[in-house]
Protein backbone atom coordinates (compact mmCIF):
# COMPACT_ATOMS: atom_id res chain seq x y z
CA UNK A 1 0.00 0.00 0.00
CA UNK A 2 1.94 3.01 -0.96
CA UNK A 3 1.80 6.08 1.44
CA UNK A 4 -0.42 9.32 1.30
CA UNK A 5 2.68 11.37 -1.01
CA UNK A 6 3.16 8.39 -3.37
CA UNK A 7 0.89 9.55 -5.41
CA UNK A 8 2.73 8.41 -9.17
CA UNK A 9 0.75 6.60 -11.25
CA UNK A 10 -2.31 6.03 -9.57
CA UNK A 11 -5.36 6.30 -11.43
CA UNK A 12 -7.55 9.37 -11.07
CA UNK A 13 -10.87 11.16 -12.58
CA UNK A 14 -9.67 14.43 -11.03
CA UNK A 15 -8.24 17.23 -13.68
CA UNK A 16 -4.92 18.51 -12.75
CA UNK A 17 -5.47 22.00 -10.90
CA UNK A 18 -2.96 23.93 -13.35
CA UNK A 19 -3.65 27.65 -11.52
CA UNK A 20 -1.14 29.99 -10.31
CA UNK A 21 -0.70 29.88 -6.91
CA UNK A 22 -0.49 33.20 -4.78
CA UNK A 23 1.61 32.83 -2.20
CA UNK A 24 0.90 33.91 1.45
CA UNK A 25 3.59 35.87 3.35
CA UNK A 26 4.24 32.60 5.51
CA UNK A 27 4.84 30.56 2.40
CA UNK A 28 7.75 33.08 1.49
CA UNK A 29 9.12 32.58 4.90
CA UNK A 30 8.92 29.13 4.81
CA UNK A 31 10.68 28.70 1.75
CA UNK A 32 13.33 31.38 2.36
CA UNK A 33 13.61 29.24 6.09
CA UNK A 34 14.13 25.81 3.74
CA UNK A 35 17.19 27.76 1.60
CA UNK A 36 18.92 29.21 5.10
CA UNK A 37 18.45 26.14 6.75
CA UNK A 38 20.74 24.42 3.64
CA UNK A 39 23.08 26.73 3.85
CA UNK A 40 23.96 26.45 7.22
CA UNK A 41 24.15 22.70 6.80
CA UNK A 42 21.06 22.09 9.88
CA UNK A 43 18.54 19.87 6.94
CA UNK A 44 18.98 19.07 3.31
CA UNK A 45 16.08 18.48 0.57
CA UNK A 46 16.64 14.69 1.77
CA UNK A 47 15.83 15.04 5.23
CA UNK A 48 12.93 17.49 4.27
CA UNK A 49 11.17 15.40 2.09
CA UNK A 50 11.58 12.13 4.53
CA UNK A 51 10.23 14.27 7.20
CA UNK A 52 6.58 14.94 4.37
CA UNK A 53 6.58 11.56 3.47
CA UNK A 54 6.78 10.43 7.60
CA UNK A 55 3.50 12.47 7.70
CA UNK A 56 0.55 10.35 8.67
CA UNK A 57 -2.05 10.53 5.56
CA UNK A 58 -4.75 12.52 8.00
CA UNK A 59 -1.81 14.95 8.08
CA UNK A 60 -0.33 15.06 4.68
CA UNK A 61 -3.80 15.34 2.67
CA UNK A 62 -5.15 17.99 5.29
CA UNK A 63 -1.62 20.28 4.89
CA UNK A 64 -0.72 22.41 1.88
CA UNK A 65 2.70 22.41 0.29
CA UNK A 66 3.93 24.67 2.42
CA UNK A 67 2.63 22.97 5.73
CA UNK A 68 4.22 19.92 4.89
CA UNK A 69 7.57 21.56 4.65
CA UNK A 70 6.97 23.25 7.91
CA UNK A 71 5.69 20.57 9.51
CA UNK A 72 8.79 18.27 8.44
CA UNK A 73 11.70 21.69 8.77
CA UNK A 74 10.46 21.69 12.81
CA UNK A 75 10.15 17.38 13.40
CA UNK A 76 13.86 17.64 11.64
CA UNK A 77 15.08 20.87 14.07
CA UNK A 78 13.82 18.93 16.90
CA UNK A 79 14.72 15.86 15.92
CA UNK A 80 18.57 17.09 15.61
CA UNK A 81 18.20 18.86 19.12
CA UNK A 82 18.68 22.38 17.16
CA UNK A 83 15.19 23.50 18.50
CA UNK A 84 12.61 22.24 21.58
CA UNK A 85 9.29 21.75 20.92
CA UNK A 86 8.60 24.00 23.44
CA UNK A 87 10.71 26.25 21.66
CA UNK A 88 8.67 26.18 19.06
CA UNK A 89 5.73 26.68 20.85
CA UNK A 90 7.35 29.81 22.56
CA UNK A 91 7.72 31.25 19.76
CA UNK A 92 4.86 30.63 17.76
CA UNK A 93 2.90 32.31 20.52
CA UNK A 94 5.04 35.39 20.49
CA UNK A 95 4.67 35.40 16.70
CA UNK A 96 0.87 35.21 17.31
CA UNK A 97 0.44 37.57 20.12
CA UNK A 98 2.86 40.37 17.91
CA UNK A 99 1.25 39.86 14.77
CA UNK A 100 -1.92 38.52 15.50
Amino acid sequence: MPSAHDRGGLPSREPIDQTSHEWADWEHLVNAMMGVLRRHGLINVDELRRGIEAMTPAEYESSSYYERWSASIEHILVEKGVLSTEEITAATREIDAEWG
